[in-house]
């Protein structure tokens, strides 16, 4: 998956690579828009392609992709550096990560292939199937949440993994597609839209798009490399409220407060 220049401009009116639909400008312009603010920069491994992320108990644990190269890490968020690794086996490009109670979840891009590991050891458990490529994961109280690409949110039994519930995704106009990493948070589910520079927060009722976080010049292109891909990275610290981005091999970490348009940066 490859950075388009200025893709906060393009993506909307293009298709996506791989024969992906992107939704279009006019859903954005017609569902509201917010902004936002950074309130605090942590270092991040230039090396990661952020495919999941999630805050537990102080530390983040991240999913890093591309075949080869893909690994489940703990990072100390202050300083960004990786306290354990895994690495995910050559054949499997790695993509969502959640947590579930004592263990976490992996999916894997296109050989429909999750892994459960042990949260603390990251001894790997056992693997589990499912029908559609993996794109982002999260979870509820009582169900792990699953994108693959399209408008769809699949919602799976966190013990059988087989999907209990479908959320069809659209704002004002119509389906959002390219739902990527995923993020509960307060009750809302938040998703990158891949290749763009927007978050959508989604009502997990209805599937409405509540509105889009534009982060448009969050890493400044003087901190930009020929190999700094896309946004893509949501984690939530829900006991300090605290939302953090990054984005694929991104040397920065970003802790946001998410505004309404009318008041500036």
């Amino acid at each position: 998956m490859q950075r388009v220049p200025a893709m906060a401009k393009i993506a909307f009116t293009l298709l996506g690579l791989f024969g992906i639909g992107v939704f279009m400008m006019p859903a954005a312009r017609s569902t509201p828009t917010k902004t936002y603010r950074v309130l605090h920069e942590y270092p991040h491994d230039p090396g990661a392609f952020t495919q999941g992320l999630l805050y537990r108990n102080g530390f983040l644990y991240e999913s890093a992709g591309l075949t080869g190269r893909s690994s489940l890490r703990k990072v100390d968020l202050a300083t960004g550096r990786v306290l354990q690794e895994i690495k995910v086996p050559d054949r499997f490009f790695a993509e969502g990560l959640t947590d579930w109670k004592q263990r976490l979840i992996q999916l894997t891009w296109q050989a429909r292939t999750g892994f459960v590991y042990d949260l603390a050891s990251f001894a790997n458990l056992h693997e589990f199937s499912y029908p559609t490529e993996g794109w982002g994961l999260t979870h509820d109280d009582s169900h792990l949440i699953m994108s693959d690409g399209s408008s769809t949110l699949y919602y799976l039994d966190p013990v059988t993994f087989e999907t209990v519930r479908r959320l069809h995704v659209t704002a004002r106009n119509g389906p959002v597609k390219n739902l990527n990493e995923l993020e509960y948070v307060q009750g809302e589910i938040y998703a990158n839209i891949w290749e763009t520079d927007l978050i959508a927060r989604i009502s997990p009722d209805t599937g409405k798009v509540l509105d889009f976080v534009d982060l448009s010049g969050l890493l400044p292109d003087s901190e930009r490399t020929a190999e700094t891909n896309v946004l893509n990275g949501i984690a939530y610290d829900p006991q300090n409220d605290r939302l953090f981005v990054t984005g694929k091999f991104w040397p920065k970490l970003f802790e946001i407060k998410i505004l309404d348009r009318k008041k500036t940066r």
